[in-house]
């Protein structure tokens, strides 16, 4: 899979958590975000959010999921 980065509001919609989740996630080092370098908002890779998913047993998010929240 390419290495696209969401934003979070699109990563908190894959996963299913708030936005606020994925920040105090980042904060306590449990799930770090990357940052953009010209202005530090957060972003994440689909890798990044289907190892997540996988940790958590809840298996990859589905393609239709993902297409629909990237058109978003």
């Amino acid at each position: 899979m390419e290495k696209r980065h969401l934003t979070i509001r699109q990563a908190a919609k894959i996963i299913g958590v708030t936005e606020l989740t994925l920040r105090n996630w980042d904060g306590a080092g449990k799930f770090r975000a990357v940052r953009h370098p010209i202005n530090n908002y957060r972003m994440y890779t689909l890798e990044q959010i289907e190892t997540l998913m996988k940790k958590m047993g809840v298996g990859k998010p589905s393609k239709k999921l993902v297409i629909k929240v990237l058109e978003d």
